[in-house]
C-alpha cells in the first residue's frame, strides 16, 4: 500500500470511531437529560412556595 491509501483506511477508521463515541455520548446526554426531566430538574415540588405575604403586609397605615 502506498502511503496516501495507508492514511485513507486510518483517516477512514478514525473517522468511523469518533461516530460512534459522538453518538454514545448523544445518547448518554439525552439519557440524563429524560432522567432529569423525569425528577423535574430538582425542584422542590412537594412543601409548596415558602413565600407567606402576611411578613410583608403593611401595619398601622393609614390608622387613626
Amino acid at each position: 500500500m502506498t502511503p496516501s491509501e495507508t492514511a485513507e483506511v486510518e483517516a477512514k477508521k478514525t473517522f468511523e470511531g469518533f461516530i460512534k463515541w459522538m453518538k454514545v455520548s448523544f445518547y448518554w446526554i439525552m439519557a440524563i437529560l429524560v432522567i432529569l426531566a423525569w425528577c423535574n430538574f430538582g425542584t422542590d415540588t412537594e412543601t409548596g412556595s415558602q413565600y407567606n405575604g402576611e411578613v410583608y403586609s403593611p401595619r398601622n397605615i393609614g390608622e387613626k
